[in-house]
């Protein structure tokens, strides 16, 4: 599976961001046209894995895996906190947990984009910071990660 990464704190437009490349609200499948041409199935949560309606690693996971068989996806994007979940940090722990764990089950990590003034800094290819998120106008934003992750 392709992962696509969008990591920040709460309210620095994760959720805007994949909504507008996606057209998703929360959780769906989509087609995508690549930059280099062709397209991709892609599933698209929205919401940050450790917040709303959280998933542990391994319920992401299965939630991946169940959409990739029924819909064809060989993609997925999502969001993620640069931290734990500040109640339940063992159930919902950092982003590392989650990507070493998703690396562990043969995930391929494409691209990521850091939003905000977090000073996290992933172990991922072609990582992008948008410091500036907050200022930006948001179809801006959208089209720095568009451009990042190869998307048309």
């Amino acid at each position: 599976m392709d992962a696509y990464v969008i990591v920040g704190n709460p309210n620095c437009r994760k959720s805007s961001i994949l909504r507008s490349l996606t057209g998703c609200y929360n959780r769906s499948a989509r087609d995508i046209e690549l930059a280099t041409g062709g397209r991709m199935v892609l599933y698209a949560r929205v919401s940050s894995l450790q917040e709303e309606s959280p998933a542990t690693p391994s319920e992401f996971f299965s939630e991946v895996n169940a959409k990739a068989t029924s819909a064809k996806v060989v993609a997925v994007a999502f969001c993620i906190w640069p931290f734990p979940n500040p109640v339940r940090p063992t159930q919902y722990p950092g982003p590392d947990d989650y990507l070493e764990f998703l690396r562990a089950k043969g995930w391929d990590f494409i691209a990521c984009v850091v939003l905000g003034q977090t000073p996290y800094r992933p172990l991922l290819p072609r990582v992008k910071h948008l410091p500036d998120v907050l200022i930006d106008p948001i179809n801006v934003s959208a089209e720095k990660v568009r451009k990042h992750f190869g998307w048309r």
